[in-house]
């Protein structure tokens, strides 16, 4: 595609470039370029040493955001992302950016298993492997720089994930020793948000014609409906300026909670529970899956049957918004496929799935059925080459029987044993 354009500060580090920050965060941006004064682009740090970062430089960082629902079909041209800079190719540009003292705010989608801490990350890597520990080094810079510190918006699905993000930086100021003068810059004058993102982006609609009347090979998917909660006591929109737009953005000191549970044990549980089983199955996008009785009623009984009923919200809502996520689902514009769910889904399972499980028990003292029979294709799906996972993950659930997988405290934060017999029953049926 051919686009002029628009030259802007460079004021946001995003690490990740792929269908979701670009059809969240930078279509977001977009729209506070659009209705505000911000006048702020975005280079974007590919994280992992393979992406997509080669595919935007040659569109000149520019790509079309198409959305499309039951409310008609809205196409917009974002080119607030400036450049891209790959740190397994150049660790010098990417440490440059500290340098830059417009830079205000740190952006990330590292998947659930992306904000950790790993003790074989060196000061000397360039870069070292997790993303905490790039941020680290970043920090470090931009400390023995005497420049003010970032504010980071984190999008991956943890409970607390600034917080998190925050502990392990902190680890990693410890581990190599940067002093405690470094700790207390990061801690006093970084400010570390906690957020809750929820939009369903479905990525390049594979063997569609948009009519575009231009080829991009970035066009990106998605509802409509985008929410962004970000719990924070700092005046955000002094500087990002949401309340310019109508955008779905709520801001809040203390009610994050109440949002990421209802989300993330809801929609993003539904997801989880479903997708194992249906890939196994021969399905290929949700909405396949929706139109199939068998997945359909399997996908109803594990949110209406056994996720609701662990949750504290109030009844009405809480079913409010299943119905709202059973529509989403069903949208005949959403390509949605599972083989793009399915990725990390073992760390998935546990922060979005799991947690029902265990209070269902603790509420009732029985077993949830069907959530317990998506655990067990989770195992199976685990069995096959349709993975797309860390390799010791797969390693290991490839090889390793129900019970031991079961009982591996790493993947699960607590020795499962005692799901064994009842996880057992579904494992190949």
């Amino acid at each position: 595609m051919v686009f002029e354009k628009k030259q802007r500060t460079e004021r946001v580090i995003q690490f990740g470039e792929g269908g979701f920050l670009r059809g969240f965060v930078d279509w977001m941006l977009q729209k506070v370029n659009e209705n505000s004064n911000f006048d702020g682009s975005v280079v974007v740090v590919q994280p992992i040493e393979q992406g997509m970062c080669d595919m935007l430089n040659a569109q000149n960082c520019v790509y079309t955001h198409v959305i499309r629902g039951v409310e008609g079909v809205d196409t917009t041209v974002v080119d607030v992302i400036s450049r891209c800079v790959k740190p397994y190719d150049n660790f010098d540009e990417y440490l440059a950016l500290a340098e830059q003292p417009e830079m205000r705010f740190i952006v990330s989608n590292t998947t659930e298993s992306g904000i950790v801490f790993s003790a074989d990350d060196k000061i000397t890597d360039t870069p070292p492997k997790s993303f905490p520990a790039k941020v680290a080094l970043l920090l470090k810079k931009r400390f023995e720089l005497g420049l003010p510190g970032f504010i980071f918006l984190p999008c991956e699905l943890i409970d607390r994930n600034g917080d998190n993000l925050k502990k392990c930086i902190l680890q990693y100021a410890d581990l190599w020793q940067l002093g405690e003068d470094f700790k207390k810059w990061v801690a006093e004058e970084n400010v570390f948000t906690n957020t809750l993102v929820d939009r369903i982006n479905t990525g390049y609609p594979k063997g569609e014609d948009l009519g575009l009347g231009y080829e991009d090979n970035l066009v990106n998917t998605s509802e409509f409906f985008h929410l962004w909660v970000i719990e924070t006591d700092f005046d955000l929109n002094s500087e990002l300026p949401f309340n310019k737009t109508d955008l779905n953005v709520i801001i809040t000191p203390d009610k994050l909670e109440m949002y990421r549970t209802r989300k993330v044990r809801i929609l993003n549980g539904a997801h989880t529970s479903l997708v194992p089983y249906a890939l196994l199955s021969g399905f290929d996008t949700v909405k396949s899956c929706l139109d199939d009785p068998i997945m359909s009623e399997h996908l109803k009984n594990c949110v209406f049957n056994e996720i609701l009923p662990t949750l504290n919200l109030p009844e009405d809502e809480l079913r409010s918004y299943a119905n709202s996520v059973v529509e989403r689902f069903s949208n005949p514009y959403i390509k949605h496929y599972l083989s793009a769910i399915a990725l990390n889904s073992v760390s998935k399972f546990k922060v979005r799935v799991l947690p029902s499980i265990l209070e269902y028990i603790n509420r009732f003292d029985k077993m949830p059925e069907t959530l317990l029979f998506s655990f067990a294709k989770l195992i199976e799906f685990y069995k096959t080459d349709m993975t797309n996972d860390d390799k010791d993950v797969v390693e290991f659930m490839k090889k390793s029987s129900t019970a031991e997988i079961l009982a591996n405290q790493s993947l699960w934060g607590q020795d499962l044993s005692f799901l064994t017999a009842e996880v057992e029953k579904y494992v190949n049926k």
